[in-house]
């Protein structure tokens, strides 16, 4: 591919997004977490930790830079271009307003958080929250604010792991060490708890607050299911030929998309018709028509 083509390939709203991405998550981090110690995730709570314990000329701005390129650029045989660029601009943007912060904008984060003052749980809370709003728009606009991450879709399936296994292992290493070099457990395990909030906010960021639904049901009756589920829901179903893998007798499976709040109506309608029908639930973070327009 030319790199005209590449730069063509870059959106503007992207990195304005990934702009955003990288300033929120300077904010939970240099404004609630370094203040009083505490560790964020990953390669960011690496940065943090070398950071403390090393010169001042070695800042968290620095070691984030240091440490997150090489491993974007590692990945960019498995990830693609487009998303090292994205991920390396978010971290730089990161970086830099972390620096902002810290040296140029008459803010003392020096021994207290200038919002939360020592309080250890708020820090944790609300950094995990708001650091986890910057790291989950980053993922929702093609890029990444954590190295880790890449790290863990190159490495974790050779390894015979998940890759959330692969980022939760790399996290509670990273906190023991942390709580040895401190010769403490009170900020790693409360560094637990800004983990599990920036989790939680960056699926809630990533996937939204409501999925949908997608329902795989096995029937005899599939045109009259198919029929009334659009009908009252006023949306399209699939309809798929299968075979009973027990029985080897001919059946259908109806694939249809609903709300979490059409699930109990939908479950109604198809027992009413096919009191034998099988229905299985599962989420959908995103679905898209053949164009890749987003529905959602």
């Amino acid at each position: 591919m030319s790199f005209g083509m590449r730069i063509r390939q870059i959106r503007f709203f992207n990195l304005l997004m990934l702009t955003l991405a990288g300033v929120i998550n300077a904010i939970g981090v240099v404004l609630f977490l370094s203040p009083v110690k505490l560790f964020d995730s990953g390669i960011s709570g690496t940065s943090m930790l070398i950071s403390q314990c090393t010169p001042k000329s070695i800042s968290l701005s620095i070691a984030l830079i240091v440490l997150n390129i090489p491993l974007f650029l590692y990945g960019t045989k498995k990830q693609g271009w487009l998303f090292t660029f994205y991920a390396i601009y978010a971290v730089a943007v990161y970086s830099i307003s972390a620096w902002l912060i810290t040296d140029v904008i008459p803010i003392d984060v020096s021994i207290a958080s200038p919002l939360a003052g020592n309080d250890l749980f708020l820090c944790a809370l609300f950094g995990g929250i708001i650091s986890g709003i910057g790291s989950g728009l980053a993922i929702r606009f093609g890029g990444a604010m954590d190295g880790i991450e890449v790290m863990a879709v190159i490495f974790a399936k050779k390894l015979g792991l998940t890759v959330g296994t692969f980022v939760m292992a790399y996290n509670v290493l990273l906190y023991v060490v942390c709580g040895f070099i401190i010769n403490s457990w009170v900020l790693p395990l409360y560094s637990i708890v800004t983990y599990m909030a920036a989790l939680k906010t960056v699926d809630f960021i990533v996937d939204g607050l409501d999925r949908a639904k997608a329902a795989m049901i096995v029937t005899h009756k599939p045109k009259e299911i198919s029929k009334a589920l659009s009908e009252t829901f006023e949306s399209g179903s699939t309809i798929i030929d299968a075979v009973g893998g027990y029985s080897h007798t001919p059946s259908y499976v109806v694939y249809f998309v609903i709300n979490r709040f059409q699930v109990g109506k939908m479950k109604t309608i198809v027992h009413e018709i096919d009191p034998m029908a099988y229905i299985t639930v599962n989420e959908v973070a995103d679905i898209y028509r053949a164009n890749q327009e987003k529905l959602r």
